[in-house]
């Protein structure tokens, strides 16, 4: 009889198998190889067929990253999903910068020069009212870095109702605590006034803190004091507008952008760079020229500096006007009906229970609380929830009153495809 042994694929032959070729360019050779030689062993202890070898060694590959998601839940700027998806220019950017680049040198005389210093122009130039625009690793860090270098061993003073928790458990007192500066805090949850902040300021308040309460909205008998009114009080004015808005947009008529803040007389307006401005993670500096170049110069400020991906893809977003981001705000909700129509009937035609639904968007991520936006959704059994979340590419929606609910506003046209065949195979 001939051994069974024999049976089980040479090495050279399995690793020739396409989808560990594909493994190896994600793990490396190595990685493969041992997984083929296990699967091998096995195989000799009688464990598993011969012929089952090569499949064994595909499952037993650890997954490799983070993996894409269709964004079907409705949320714009979801947290969880990585905020703002990067545009096809963004995205270009970030693969020229990965090898060598100029990025603190100057190829005319060959001598070093300030960092990233055409993304900074290109968010000077986003923001023509900033005297000085400096960037981080993250909105929390610039409040971080502000709160360091203008307030540490002196008083932040900022108002009860807007001492917000900015998610994962992370509080604004204590964030700002940390740096070394105390706080007063003036009004009381749902009501604050001038004459509050007028009553705190002394000779030991390092700034007046203004913060956007991003992902909350008060309601009722509330009342709270615009930028304006504080910038007359005598100190600096440190604005955070949270979701990154540079210059008001028509469909967010309550959301505060960086360049009105700055008009009303801000000193200095903190953001993220991944939420409405749909670039990658950073904190946005924005303000008096002398102020922001205290804050760049200021030692922190090294530990907080982005790396150069982070500058080519903020440099990219700022430029491009074709932002996912934007896309999806404006959105028609007439193009996401037809759209859901179409492929609801498509998948009916396949035996798939699906019904256009006409439902509601968000802006997510901190940004625009309480503001939804119109749109269209597929609406199928909630079984497909988990099947869709595990498939290849994974599809993430929202269930709601038992059915899962795939919302269009986020997914591009390009991609209804995709959805059809993850939902039928």
């Amino acid at each position: 009889m001939t051994d069974f042994r024999r049976r089980i694929p040479r090495t050279d032959t399995a690793l020739a198998d396409p989808r560990l070729v594909a493994a190896g360019a994600r793990l490396g050779r190595g990685a493969v190889k041992s997984a083929v030689l296990a699967a091998q062993e096995r195989a000799r202890r009688g464990e598993i067929a011969p012929e089952d070898v090569i499949g064994a060694a595909v499952d037993a590959l650890p997954a490799a990253g983070m993996r894409p998601v269709i964004n079907a839940t409705g949320v714009i700027v979801h947290t969880n999903l990585g905020r703002a998806p990067l545009s096809a220019a963004a995205v270009g950017a970030v693969v020229e910068a990965a090898g060598y680049t100029d990025v603190e040198l100057d190829l005319a005389d060959g001598r070093r020069a300030r960092r990233g210093r055409t993304a900074m122009a290109a968010l000077a130039a986003a923001v023509p009212g900033a005297g000085g625009v400096h960037v981080v690793n993250n909105g929390a860090a610039a409040l971080v870095l502000a709160a360091t270098a203008l307030a540490a061993g002196r008083e932040i003073v900022v108002s009860r109702g807007e001492m917000v928790e900015i998610g994962d458990g992370f509080r604004l007192p204590d964030l700002l605590v940390s740096t070394g500066a105390r706080l007063r805090e003036v009004g009381t949850t749902n009501r604050t006034t001038v004459a509050d902040y007028a009553g705190a300021i002394g000779p030991d308040t390092g700034f007046v803190l203004k913060v956007h309460p991003s992902n909350f909205v008060v309601q009722g008998f509330t009342s709270a004091v615009p930028v304006d009114d504080l910038s007359g009080l005598g100190v600096p004015v440190v604005a955070d507008i949270g979701s990154g808005l540079l210059a008001p947009h028509p469909g967010l008529p309550d959301e505060p952008d960086a360049a009105s803040t700055l008009a009303a007389g801000a000193t200095l307006v903190t953001a993220s760079g991944d939420k409405l401005l749909g670039g990658p993670q950073a904190g946005l500096l924005l303000g008096d020229a002398t102020t922001v170049d205290r804050l760049r110069r200021h030692p922190l400020a090294r530990a907080l500096r982005v790396d150069k991906l982070t500058l080519a893809a903020l440099e990219a977003t700022l430029r491009d006007p074709d932002v996912p981001v934007l896309a999806a705000l404006r959105a028609d909700p007439e193009a996401l009906r037809v759209r859901a129509e179409a492929l609801a009937e498509k998948l009916r035609a396949d035996g798939v229970d699906a019904v256009p639904t006409g439902t509601e968007s968000v802006v997510g991520g901190g940004g625009a609380p309480g503001h939804t936006l119109p749109s269209w959704a597929v609406s199928l059994p909630e079984a497909y929830a988990r099947r869709l979340r595990l498939g290849d590419p994974a599809v993430l929606g929202r269930v709601e009153r038992g059915r899962l609910l795939l919302d269009l506003r986020c997914v591009p046209g390009s991609r209804d495809a995709e959805l059809h065949t993850a939902c039928t195979s």
